[in-house]
């Protein structure tokens, strides 16, 4: 019998060792996508036990416990800290087949040097053993950071922002690590959404003016744009419900968007419409100022209405949506690639049967002299666990380019999160390694160690382009 996730964790043959001892193991993380707090990360944040750094904004964690009949005042509550702790013990030790386990032990591992596994008998040495170390500066929100041996993070940020953490980051030659804002405009497109209005003043006082047309809009989100340039921003996100492409022009966006903030509401086909508009414009920027551009989408938020209204978004309540049809998602990239005006772009659907339809339109949007100029992003969310993972990888390798892809993000708030870059890098050496075990391809260790350490790190620090 196979040891219980010792040092060949998913490794399942000696090919598969290798090239993650020899090649993947040791590099470092880029991690171009996650949700940490600029302000944690420079005040240094100091976790006062082992609730508040595992389970504190974790909504992976809280719908598991939900599943397990915990009772919320034991999840987002007010019970005390020792007893959430000991519910998600009782649910995680049942978790058989669910990724948490893996990650929840991985982390145990590789942060407190615990190499048991969770039950609930032990739970109280366990919360000993990680709140003594929890004190030690080495556990502070920094060095977890260092100890990841991570290289640089984009945090996720709005057109608003000040960016003042990032400013502060920037300054202290302490931090070796480097920290740079993502563009995250979705509250500027979501013009279907009550306090839209609300927001387009926000935006427009961030920059000191007042947004009153179509242009105006596009001007301000101009400038904000060259503000998170000069601090170092290179990627744009967009959390969308699909990749929409109704072609309407900038006449017709500006009736919709005057239409909206003159308080009345616009109707789906005008919504889509104006996201389309306003989309491309960002990708056109992007182009120019050489950023790239991610597209999330396939998710259907916030489905239970009444813990919504009870707990705000990113709680738990969110499914994997099957609404995302090819041929707007081609239509859009066609759009931006007509004009030469495509920038480079990561698409991710949380509905892993997207997946071929994804790799087969991106196919048709390369052009060198990048390499994957459009990418499949990372399997995402839903799909960030072993199977899903191997999905994504298998997608791509059959109808792409695998030894250009992008690789792992953490796509998380926990500073804990780093041991899913190690868990995805077990998952592609095994997948090779077992392709190389089966004579599919040879045992040429330099030439497919190489594509693991591109996949796991140098291919996103060419991809990217980050400032020095």
């Amino acid at each position: 019998m196979t040891p219980f996730m010792d040092e060949n964790f998913l490794l399942k043959n000696e090919p598969a060792r290798r090239l993650y001892h020899d090649y993947a193991a040791g590099m470092p993380i880029l991690d171009y996508h996650c949700h940490l707090n600029p302000q944690e990360i420079y005040e240094n944040r100091r976790f006062e036990n082992l609730t508040a750094i595992w389970l504190g904004g974790d909504h992976y964690k809280w719908r598991l416990m939900r599943a397990g009949g915990v009772e919320e005042k034991y999840i987002t509550g007010d019970a005390p800290d020792r007893e959430k702790f000991q519910k998600y013990v009782e649910v995680l030790s049942r978790a058989i087949g669910n990724p948490l386990y893996h990650w929840s032990h991985l982390e145990l591992q590789r942060f407190f040097g615990w190499e048991g596994y969770l039950t609930e008998d032990n739970a109280q040495q366990v919360w000993d053993h990680c709140n003594a170390l929890l004190v030690q500066e080495d556990f502070r929100a920094r060095s977890l950071i260092e100890r990841s041996n991570v290289r640089l993070v984009c945090t996720t940020d709005d057109p608003a922002d000040s960016l003042l953490w990032h400013e502060k980051l920037a300054a202290d030659a302490g931090f070796k690590v480097k920290v740079l804002p993502a563009w995250r405009p979705d509250k500027a497109l979501n013009i279907e959404k009550p306090d839209f209005s609300t927001y387009i003043e926000k935006l427009g006082g961030a920059q000191g003016v007042k947004i009153a047309s179509y242009e105006d809009l596009k001007d301000v989100l101009d400038a904000r744009m060259e503000h998170f340039h000069a601090h170092g921003c290179r990627l744009s996100d967009h959390g969308l419900e699909y990749a929409m492409y109704r072609p309407t022009e900038d006449e017709e966006a500006a009736r919709i968007f005057e239409k909206r903030l003159s308080g009345a509401q616009v109707t789906r086909q005008e919504e889509l419409g104006y996201k389309t508009a306003l989309l491309l414009h960002l990708g056109r920027r992007y182009a120019q100022r050489g950023w790239a551009m991610q597209l999330h989408y396939g998710c259907l938020r916030d489905n239970n209405r009444a813990m919504y209204a009870r707990l705000g978004p990113d709680t738990g309540y969110d499914a994997i949506n099957n609404v995302s049809p090819s041929g707007e998602l081609a239509g859009l990239l066609n759009a931006l690639a007509e004009t030469g005006e495509l920038p480079r772009t990561l698409v991710y659907s949380l509905n892993p049967m997207d997946d071929d339809a994804i790799d087969s339109i991106i196919g048709a949007f390369q052009q060198g002299p990048d390499v994957c100029k459009v990418q499949h992003g990372s399997a995402w969310w839903f799909n960030d666990q072993k199977q899903g993972m191997e999905k994504q990888l298998t997608s791509l390798a059959n109808k792409g380019y695998l030894a250009g892809f992008v690789g792992m993000l953490t796509d998380s708030r926990s500073f804990l999160s780093y041991p899913r870059h190690e868990y995805f890098r077990r998952i592609l050496c095994n997948l090779i390694g077992t392709w190389i075990e089966e004579g599919e391809y040879p045992a040429d260790w330099a030439l497919w160690g190489q594509v693991v350490q591109d996949i796991a790190y140098g291919n996103a620090e060419r991809y990217f382009r980050f400032p020095e």
